[in-house]
């Protein structure tokens, strides 16, 4: 075909059949994506389904329509599909790997951003990480509250002194028992006022 054209075109080809390539990919999807939503909402009416299940449906489909769309894309510039599941595979693997060695990291970090904009206490407050309702528990006054960590000073006679570092995480998984003055602790959180 290209020799039944001037050369002058020739160099536009190279660049115009992927592009046309590309269009006619992008609009195929489109169509396959208008069909699908018509498709499940039908479907959703017919049987009755719960408005989420079909929302949820359409998300997946075009989120599968769009993946597809991306690789189809990506191949006919010449990027090879071996490579690209090659580097989603290594990618997904790495980030796998790096999201659950850093989990108690970052829910430590999560649950001192809700410290902060809850209150469930504040600094100098005297506080109990109670068990279950019945066992006393941890108990202090807040001398410090980090990214990772809440400390307490303990004050009862046994351990005055002694601080303990609670992992802010405890407290969203405890019941937590405050009092901002130590005299009106039942059964004596002793402070120094």
């Amino acid at each position: 075909m290209k020799d039944h054209l001037p050369t002058w075109t020739h160099e536009w080809l190279h660049y115009g059949v992927p592009a046309l390539q590309i269009v006619l990919t992008l609009l195929a999807a489109w169509l396959l994506r208008l069909i699908a939503r018509r498709l499940i909402r039908r479907i959703g009416e017919h049987y009755t389904l719960p408005p989420e299940m079909v929302m949820g449906a359409r998300r997946v489909f075009s989120f599968v329509v769009y993946f597809t769309v991306l690789l189809v894309v990506l191949n006919i510039v010449g990027v090879s599909a071996t490579v690209l599941w090659t580097a989603f595979t290594g990618f997904a693997a790495v980030g796998a790997v790096a999201f659950f060695a850093a989990w108690s990291v970052l829910s430590n970090i999560f649950c001192t951003l809700l410290i902060f904009t809850t209150r469930p206490f504040r600094l100098h407050d005297y506080i109990e990480l109670l068990e279950n309702g019945e066992k006393p528990g941890l108990k202090g006054r807040v001398i410090d509250v980090n990214l990772i960590y809440t400390t307490l000073q303990e004050t009862d006679g046994n351990h005055e002194g002694t601080v303990l570092q609670i992992p802010n995480n405890m407290f969203f998984q405890r019941t937590v028992r405050r009092w901002r003055d130590p005299a009106q602790a039942p059964g004596g959180i002793q402070g120094d006022g």
